[in-house]
C-alpha cells in the first residue's frame, strides 16, 4: 500500500486507463480501510483518538503570551476558502481557490429517475450568485476555451423536477472538462453505469469532483501541472475526475447493514469507450490521499464490499444528445 500512495504522483491527465489505474492503486474495487476508522454513533467502541482541530474562535479565546498572533482575526478571519450549498438533487462544496466544486453528493434511486418531469432544453448554465463575485466561475471563462462545462451532478439525475435540473446548471457543479471522448461520451456513460445501478440496489449515493495529481517531469521531478482557463485566468482544469459509489439495500443509511463500495478515477481525457471501466477502479483511500478528503471513516471494514464484485463493472456504449443548453443569464 505505501508503495501505492507513493505511485499515485505520477499519474497524469495524459495517462491511459490501465496506467491511471496502476499508478492510483489496485484494480478490484475493495477498499482497504485505514488503520483508525472513526465509530459510527451508537456503538459500544471506544472513542475516536482523532485530535481536534482548532478552530479561529478557540484561537482567538486561548491563552495570551507576551504576543497575540490571534490578533489578527480583529481585522477579519481568512477564508472561507469553500462554499457549501444544499441543492434539490445534490449537496457540494465549491473551492473559491480553484473554481471548481471540490465534492458534489447525489443520492438515486428509481423513483427519482422515473418519469421525466425536468426538460434541460429548459435549463440554462448560470453563474452562482451565491459566490462572492471575485471568487466566481464565470461564464465567460468557459468561452472559446476548448472545454466543456462538465456537470458532476449529471441533469439527468434530477429529471425529477425542473427546478433540480436547472440547480445542475450552476458553474457551481460544473468543471471544465475535455468535450469528444470524455464528457460527451466516456464520462457520460460512467454517469449512465451509476443510473442503472438503482435496478440492483434500493438506493444509489454518488459523491464526485475534481483532482489534480502530479506527473513525473523530464527532470525527474514530481510537479502539479494543470492549465486555468478565462480572460483574465480563472478557473482551473483537473488533471483527472473521481466517483465513489455506494450501493444501499434500503432509502435511507443503516450504520447496521452494509454497503457496496465502488471507487473510480479517470483523466481528464479521451477515453476508448472500449476501455472497461474497471480499469478505473481504485481503493477509495488513494482517492483521499490525493484529494484531501475523508469519505467513509464511519464505515468500518466488516460493512464495506466490493461493488465490482457484485455488479459487472462496464459502461454501456449509447448515443446521449449533444444539444447543449443555453448559456445566458436569464430563462
Amino acid at each position: 500500500m505505501a508503495k501505492a500512495m507513493l505511485l499515485i504522483a505520477a499519474a497524469s491527465a495524459s495517462a491511459g486507463a490501465a496506467v491511471t489505474a496502476m499508478l492510483l492503486g489496485r484494480r478490484d474495487g475493495q477498499s482497504q480501510p485505514t488503520s483508525t476508522i472513526s465509530t459510527p454513533p451508537g456503538t459500544s467502541a471506544a472513542k475516536s483518538s482523532t485530535p481536534t482541530l482548532a478552530t479561529a474562535e478557540s484561537v482567538q479565546n486561548g491563552p495570551k503570551g507576551i504576543i497575540d498572533p490571534s490578533g489578527w482575526f480583529s481585522y477579519g478571519a481568512p477564508g472561507p476558502t469553500n462554499d457549501l450549498a444544499s441543492r434539490t438533487a445534490f449537496v457540494s462544496v465549491y473551492d473559491r481557490r480553484t473554481r471548481n466544486p471540490a465534492w458534489v453528493a447525489e443520492h438515486i434511486t428509481a423513483e427519482s429517475l422515473s418519469g421525466p418531469k425536468g426538460d434541460r432544453k429548459n435549463s440554462v448554465f448560470l453563474e452562482d450568485q451565491a459566490v462572492p463575485e471575485i471568487f466566481r466561475a464565470k461564464l465567460k471563462d468557459y468561452f472559446r476555451s476548448g472545454y466543456d462545462r462538465g456537470h458532476m451532478a449529471p441533469a439527468a439525475d434530477a429529471k425529477f423536477s425542473q427546478q433540480a435540473m436547472d440547480e445542475t446548471f450552476y458553474l457551481t457543479n460544473m468543471c471544465p472538462q475535455v468535450g469528444e471522448g470524455f464528457n460527451r461520451d466516456y464520462w457520460a456513460h460512467l454517469e449512465d453505469f451509476c443510473r442503472r445501478l438503482t435496478t440492483k440496489y434500493r438506493s444509489i449515493r454518488v459523491i464526485t469532483g475534481p483532482l489534480y495529481l502530479p506527473k513525473l517531469d523530464s527532470d525527474g521531478k514530481y510537479r502539479v501541472s494543470y492549465e486555468v482557463i478565462g480572460s483574465p485566468p480563472n478557473v482551473a482544469v483537473p488533471t483527472h475526475f473521481y466517483k465513489i459509489i455506494l450501493g444501499e439495500s434500503g432509502t435511507t443509511p443503516n450504520p447496521t447493514t452494509s454497503v457496496a463500495i465502488g471507487a473510480f478515477v479517470l483523466p481528464n481525457a479521451p477515453i476508448d469507450n472500449k476501455t472497461p471501466l474497471a480499469e478505473f477502479s481504485v481503493p477509495v483511500e488513494m482517492i483521499e490521499k490525493a484529494s484531501g478528503l475523508d469519505f467513509l471513516s464511519l464505515v468500518p471494514t466488516e460493512r464495506r464490499r466490493s461493488l465490482c464484485r457484485e455488479v459487472d463493472c462496464s459502461i454501456l456504449v449509447r448515443e446521449f444528445p449533444k444539444r447543449p443548453p443555453k448559456t445566458g443569464g436569464n430563462k
